[in-house]
């Protein structure tokens, strides 16, 4: 079989999948990418890159579309010399909305496409509205809505989709998602995994005789993953605790939601405004972390912090909860997916700063009776999102689209259609 990748950034959510394939010698793989750092045993790499960036005269409304059109017009042209060397793929797997998939069903007809579908946006009703100083402008609505072109392109063209959670299907159009797994990308559980009076020590980081640390950890330091809360809460906690400290991994940048203005981050604005409650011994910024490190962070968790307004979950949940993490989560829905308040976590409301604080300190004060909720939340993921599992369900899903055999060719009703698959859910 003859799979090729495309995602900007690799290896992405294929890194194991990606890596499984090119195990097998009967199999041929390349992944077509931006990123020329980093390389996976048996997969060959190519690399596209847009001709210019989009105009500055374009709409605003079209800059993305038009960035997606430049990013699938380079992948096309990489893909006209794959096919000159007798590469011809049986199956295309590819990231939408990026742009990288637009095209490719018109160089590679002979292929059948899985694209995997991250969001679909709305201007109301999920991330965009939710936070409380958030003002959606018709102008606004209108910009959001035609962000989806793209997506709306693969959605109409590919041969099926996939999803990672039921929150994140649930966003798109009741008319796709009969054509959509839902399967999570799985979590290492071998990797991420509790280590027994672990303590924490990194290069210029020493807090092994520490008993309480308290840990946050993001992409970016922003309010769509509950940063400016998460602060406020910290600074509450290091007064009503004199021996806890505060870890938080992660990139001084806005990765998700509206950017700052040139020279600005939230980590100065939350360090400006909380300047005389903070105590500067007591909080400590590791920035990104390679995965060893960020691993101890975790197994060193007393309390692990997750807020996320009601967007795409993140990887670090999963992870937290897989290496049995004490969670304080906020209460929206992608969470709510994955954790239940009083059996593998605590939920508080995102906006509550005071909530926050006090989940916190009853989860640092009843450390040991809330053991069982660090058990359940490993159990949680090693049961139901364990990569062990959900690895060969991705293989063997791409396996069933590039035999053809999905979508079935007798149309099916939806509950037929999921037992077809075998991949209706992330278990």
């Amino acid at each position: 079989m003859k799979v090729l990748f495309l995602h900007n950034n690799f290896p992405a959510q294929y890194r194991h999948v990606a890596a499984a394939l090119a195990q097998d010698p009967a199999n041929s793989v390349v992944f077509a990418t931006h990123n020329r750092q980093g390389n996976l045993p048996g997969v060959g790499k190519l690399l596209f890159k847009p001709s210019r960036e989009p105009a500055k005269e374009t709409h605003h409304y079209l800059r993305g579309t038009e960035s997606a059109v430049l990013n699938g017009q380079a992948v096309f042209r990489a893909c006209i010399e794959l096919r000159k060397r007798g590469f011809i793929p049986d199956v295309i797997c590819g990231h939408s909305g990026w742009g990288p998939t637009l095209y490719v069903k018109d160089i590679f007809p002979e292929a059948r496409l899985l694209c995997y579908f991250e969001w679909y946006y709305h201007a109301r009703g999920s991330d965009a509205d939710f936070l409380i100083d958030s003002v959606i402008t018709h102008d606004d609505a209108c910009r959001i809505r035609t962000r989806n072109a793209p997506i709306l392109l693969d959605l109409a063209q590919c041969d099926w989709g996939l999803t990672p959670t039921m929150w994140q299907q649930s966003q798109f159009p009741d008319i796709f998602r009969p054509r959509m797994s839902v399967l999570h990308d799985g979590v290492d559980t071998d990797f991420f995994r509790p280590a027994r009076d672990a303590t924490l020590k990194l290069d210029g980081l020493d807090l092994s005789g520490v008993d309480e640390i308290i840990t946050y950890a993001t992409r970016g330091m922003e309010p769509y993953r509950g940063f400016p809360e998460f602060m406020r809460a910290a600074a509450q906690l290091l007064e009503m605790r004199p021996g806890a400290h505060v870890v938080v991994v992660g990139d001084d940048r806005v990765a998700y939601g509206k950017r700052l203005p040139d020279g600005e981050s939230w980590k100065k604005r939350m360090l400006s405004e909380l300047e005389l409650e903070l105590d500067p011994k007591r909080i400590h910024f590791t920035g990104l972390l390679p995965y060893s490190d960020y691993l101890k962070v975790l197994q060193a968790s007393t309390v692990h912090v997750y807020l996320t307004v009601p967007f795409v979950l993140s990887w670090s949940l999963m992870e937290a909860m897989a290496t049995g993490c004490m969670i304080v989560a906020s209460d929206t829905p992608p969470v709510r997916e994955v954790l239940r308040d009083g059996h593998n976590g605590l939920l508080v409301d995102f906006f509550d700063v005071e909530a926050l604080a006090e989940g916190i300190d009853l989860a640092l004060e009843k450390k040991a009776e809330f053991e069982r909720l660090r058990r359940n939340a490993r159990r949680t993921i090693v049961e139901q999102y364990a990569l062990s599992r959900l690895l060969p369900r991705h293989l063997s899903l791409i396996g069933e689209i590039a035999a053809g055999r999905i979508p079935p060719r007798v149309p099916l009703a939806p509950e037929q259609e999921t037992m077809a698959t075998g991949t209706g859910g992330a278990e």
